[in-house]
């Protein structure tokens, strides 16, 4: 499983980075927001900023909602770097546009998937990443986990080669739960990532250790 950090904060790309387990960024408008970015110039700037911090894809969003203004914002943002995929809303101008840009050899993430028949049309489509969020879907007592599994399922029945990222993760349970189902990607915040490192046995275990250490050696 890829490990992707849902984030526009520097500062927690290269803490998530230097765990030498991240794999890739997920970002959107409404994180660029968090941090004060705004403006195209700044925007842009920011994501140049966070492909030198990490090693894998960087998924940057277009905020174009038509068919041709998506596929302006994703060949500009494929100009930023290497590592940028097109993030796509789920509408029908936008899959037309993965649809484009897999003709294009352009990578995409097609975003705010929310049922098993989007990410089919996504994956019938092109489209290298699908997110479906599971968070979101456990606020309205809906199983987001299961959506996830049925997504795998059908993927595998027919062979497409896009990857499952399950997006809109909230805690540890959601990443080893998509991890026993076959998500391909996760993407959550710093917190569920070092939440994992966790046990209190570890940490008991760890104090006894040391602490037999410090008594053979006074």
């Amino acid at each position: 499983m890829k490990f992707f950090i849902d984030t526009a904060n520097l500062a927690e790309i290269k803490e998530a980075q230097s765990l030498g387990v991240l794999d890739g960024v997920t970002t959107n408008p409404s994180l660029m927001a968090k941090e004060g970015i705004t403006g195209k110039d700044n925007i842009f700037g920011h994501y140049k900023a966070i492909c030198e911090i990490v090693d894998g894809d960087v998924s940057a969003e277009v905020i174009s909602t038509d068919f041709d203004g998506i596929i302006r914002e994703g060949e500009e943002l494929v100009e930023i770097d290497d590592k940028i995929v097109v993030k796509v809303p789920m509408i029908k101008d936008g899959v037309k546009a993965l649809k484009y840009f897999s003709n294009k050899g352009i990578r995409t993430n097609c975003t705010l998937i929310f049922s098993a028949g989007q990410a089919l049309l996504a994956a019938k489509a092109g489209a290298t990443y699908v997110s479906p969020f599971i968070g979101r879907l456990d606020d309205i007592s809906t199983d987001g986990v299961a959506l996830i599994e049925q997504i795998v399922l059908i993927y595998r029945n027919y062979g497409f080669d896009t990857q499952v990222l399950a997006a809109s993760i909230r805690h540890p349970m959601h990443i080893l739960q998509c991890a026993e189902i076959g998500a391909d990607v996760m993407t959550g915040p710093l917190s569920a990532m070092l939440a994992l490192l966790k046990h209190p046995l570890t940490d008991s275990g760890l104090e006894k250790f040391l602490a037999d250490y410090q008594k053979g050696n006074q």
